[in-house]
């Protein structure tokens, strides 16, 4: 705008200039020839000069107008200039701000609240069961930071054995490198079965996590290591991590729970462990995903301020998971098998022992779900609820196969049919509630139990 004003100014300044010379050339002409002929008087000849002087004023003013102008020009350039130096030594500058910090950094969360009525031994209780913070940072597009922090039973007391806990959960760093091959380092979560990775209480209908995520896959099972994750094709992916081992002499009864390190892991007899997933999607609103994971590796191993124990044992796992959609019906289930070569070197063996570690465990669950939420009823706040009834059952043995010469304890062979309904108000906030028909071998029986919870997740 200022360019074109400009512009006009100086055009026009000219045109003055001109009329105004001509004029000036006209009248000196005019006047030498009056003069020569004359014929001019006094006041013509001063009428002329004051018509001369007023143009050539004129004149100045524009071309003082059109120097200023020309001036300011200059200055805005100058300005616009400092401007972009500035900006470039921002945009090339160390990113500190609050702004770009935010920006990269990920918060997120879990919760569970249960109120638990049982028969026989089991007492009532409310329970704060889990509370789970998440934090990410990106570093860069390919350097990416991951980590969860849960606090259990909401209290922690390291002299008391049945408190609660605190414990980092997670903690690694994944590489992104191409959709085939990618690094992840630090405190990962065991591949295996279905729970362990994905065990927000959004993700499962039950109130508590099936009992086969509790004594045949320990979850939540942290390892701490290195290892590759990627797409082998659309449908395929896979995980693979060399990670520090399970300390046999925590083994019991009730499994190999007791054997996850969580201080400080040793890297004596470190273990394998990894699992491949294959999922199709049909258009037809159907899909299935199979999984297939194993762990194998020493027990010699501890908590590094303990030393060693000189345990002569070795663990394998063996798993399998599914899930399965199609139209509003959901179906899942795991199977796996532990074997222990040496068991009968754990700490725990004893004869006549009634805590005697078995060479195998064995545990399989199976799962189906209804999505009863009729879609007349997804309207305001409704607008995104859904819900399910389901029924589950777990079988399981922790005392599967013992080594020769030591007796099974009958409370390791269970069962459980658990039938319940979950209500999502929100894909990330559900309401449930179920009964459990609990067994097992010995003649002072489990009893059943009645389950409400609140899940939610952000």
């Amino acid at each position: 705008m200022m360019i074109e004003k400009q512009n006009r100014n100086t055009g026009h300044g000219r045109i003055v200039r001109f009329f105004a010379v001509s004029i000036i050339l006209l009248a000196v002409t005019f006047v030498s020839a009056s003069a020569s002929a004359e014929t001019s008087t006094d006041d013509e000849v001063k009428a002329l000069r004051e018509t001369v002087e007023a143009l050539m004023k004129k004149v100045e003013k524009l071309e003082s107008l059109q120097t200023a102008q020309t001036v300011e020009t200059r200055q805005q350039k100058a300005s616009i200039a400092t401007i972009s130096k500035n900006l470039d030594e921002i945009e090339s500058a160390p990113q500190n701000s609050f702004g770009s910090v935010f920006d990269k950094l990920h918060v997120g969360g879990y919760g569970e609240l249960h109120a638990n009525f049982g028969e026989g031994k089991d007492a009532d209780v409310i329970d704060l069961h889990r509370l789970v913070l998440y934090l990410g940072y990106d570093f860069a597009d390919w350097i990416q930071f991951h980590s969860e922090f849960e606090i259990e039973h909401g209290f922690v007391n390291s002299d008391d054995a049945t408190g609660g806990e605190f414990v980092v959960e997670q903690a690694y760093f994944d590489f992104l490198l191409s959709d085939a091959l990618n690094v992840r380092a630090g405190r990962i979560l065991t591949p295996l079965a279905i729970t362990n990775k994905y065990h927000e209480p959004t993700s499962f209908n039950s109130v508590e996590r099936p009992s086969f995520d509790k004594f045949i896959i320990p979850s939540t099972w942290s390892s701490d290591g290195i290892g590759l994750f990627g797409a082998l094709s659309d449908n395929v992916t896979y995980e693979a991590y060399v990670v520090g081992g399970l300390d046999g002499n925590g083994f019991d009864k009730n499994g190999i729970r007791g054997g996850r390190i969580k201080e400080r892991p040793s890297l004596h007899e470190p273990a394998f462990t990894g699992r491949l997933d294959y999922t199709a999607i049909d258009e037809v609103d159907e899909s299935l995903r199979l999984g297939f994971s194993a762990y194998a590796g020493g027990l010699d191993n501890t908590n590094n301020s303990s030393g060693l124990t000189g345990v002569d044992a070795d663990i394998r796992i063996l798993s399998a998971d599914f899930n399965y959609s199609i139209s509003k019906f959901d179906f899942l289930g795991a199977i796996a098998k532990t074997s222990i070569d040496g068991a009968k070197n754990l700490a725990g063996n004893a004869v006549n022992n009634t805590d005697n570690v078995a060479s195998e465990s064995f545990g399989w669950y199976i799962e189906g779900a209804y999505h009863w939420w009729p879609e007349s009823w997804k309207k305001g706040k409704f607008t995104k609820t859904d819900a399910v009834v389901f029924a589950r059952y777990d079988d399981f043995d922790t005392q599967y196969d013992m080594p020769s010469g030591f007796a099974a304890n009958p409370a390791g062979d269970r069962n459980e049919i658990t039938i319940g309904t979950a209500i999502r108000l929100t894909p990330n906030f559900v309401v449930k509630a179920d009964y459990q028909f609990r067994d097992d071998k010995t003649s002072d029986k489990l009893g059943d139990k009645i389950n409400f919870g609140i899940g939610f997740s952000f």
